[in-house]
């Protein structure tokens, strides 16, 4: 087992990813290392199999605890059931958990069998959110409202659960502890193991007089409207968070956090690339051969820039400054502009005998990278 990475590692989360972060990362993973997807990669297959394992395990809540707090170890069904130096017939099953619990006395949680318990603070979860924003509004940041759906403290019962006037009671069952103790037998002897309260279902309390408002659960459904700053420079797919403004926390713990992912609507003339702007613009053959001061459009409205003469149809023009903001940074990216030769259609008898007298008298000197390319084929 020690030379098995971390299965965060291997997927690539942290240790508080949520349930919908470890598919995605799976789903990544187990597509870019299938092994029918990649025949000509040796490793692959080994690759595949250990991002299928990593998220076999933390994808089940009971495993993933486990492997939270025993590591490897705690998810190997081989640990244990052969390293005591033989079998121990005669026994009936044990739970690793329970016995790590009997030698540190609970303090791993509860074991690996009997669970955290639940009355302990517990954060409320996030919400995520969609946000669509125009290119400008991406580019230099604004303010939007947002309607947010989230469960708050009851506000009858301040989130105890219980009707006005009444209050909720310990478990006589538990104690107030929310679990219970059971002994069982195993390899190492007697050896004692909690499990939830079947009472108060792992609360400690118990509720005889629910508040009328909330049911008893302590939280009711709010809709709230928030304001958010949206940050010049943003990016497409990239996420703001309000926090502490998501769903309740449970028995005093914080609330979750308000998570909106950005998307941004195309602009009709310029496109982006992380702090760059590009623009693609037409001129003429006259211009493009005489240079002329053309109209660029940009973020800060219409420039005026200067095509020298002889401009050749795809060169690019730089123009510092008018580019999107770096995110919580002054400085600003650039916008790269393209210019296009519009070849004239529909021309007439004049026209072509004028342009047809125009090509006699500049001559094939004057079209350097046509000479060019015709003496690198007489060279073959």
């Amino acid at each position: 087992m020690a030379d098995k990475r971390d299965y965060y590692e291997v997927l690539g989360v942290s240790k508080t990813a949520t349930d919908s972060e470890l598919k995605s990362a799976y789903r990544k993973l187990a597509k870019k290392y299938h092994p029918d997807l990649n025949k000509d990669n040796k490793d692959a297959e080994a690759k595949f199999k250990e991002v299928n394992e990593a998220y076999e395990v933390l994808s089940d809540a009971g495993k993933r605890q486990k492997y939270d707090q025993f590591g490897h170890a705690g998810v190997d069904p081989n640990f244990g059931s052969g390293g005591f130096g033989g079998g121990y017939g005669g026994f009936e099953d044990f739970d690793l958990g329970d016995i790590f619990g009997s030698f540190f006395g609970g303090g791993f949680g509860g074991g690996f069998g009997g669970g955290s318990r639940r009355n302990a603070p517990t954060r409320g979860e996030s919400i995520r959110m969609s946000l669509v924003l125009s290119f400008e509004e991406a580019a230099f940041g604004c303010s939007k409202e947002i309607n947010v759906t989230r469960t708050e403290k009851c506000s009858s019962c301040g989130g105890s659960g219980a009707a006005s006037g009444t209050s909720a009671e310990t478990c006589p069952t538990c104690h107030g502890q929310g679990a219970v103790k059971t002994t069982r037998r195993t390899p190492l002897g007697m050896v004692s193991s909690s499990s939830v309260c079947p009472n108060c279902h792992g609360t400690g309390k118990i509720i005889k007089t629910p508040c009328s408002k909330c049911g008893g659960s302590g939280h009711e459904r709010v809709s709230k409207k928030l304001s958010v700053n949206i940050p010049a420079g943003i990016d497409d797919g990239q996420t703001v968070s309000l926090r502490g403004e998501g769903n309740a926390g449970t028995n005093g713990g914080p609330s979750g956090d308000v998570l909106i992912t950005v998307s941004i609507r195309p602009h009709h003339i310029l496109t982006r690339d992380g702090t760059s702007v590009m623009c693609d613009v037409p001129i003429t053959f006259t211009q493009a051969v005489l240079g002329a001061e053309i109209e660029v459009p940009t973020l800060d409205g219409k420039v005026k820039y200067t095509v020298p003469e002889g401009t050749q149809t795809g060169t690019v023009f730089r123009l510092r400054g008018k580019g999107i903001p770096a995110l919580n940074s002054s400085r600003r990216g650039d916008q790269f502009v393209r210019v296009n030769i519009e070849v004239p259609k529909n021309l007439s008898k004049k026209q072509k005998d004028l342009l047809n007298e125009f090509s006699k008298s500049v001559g094939e000197d004057s079209y350097t990278e046509r000479k060019s390319f015709f003496e690198k084929l007489r060279k073959k």
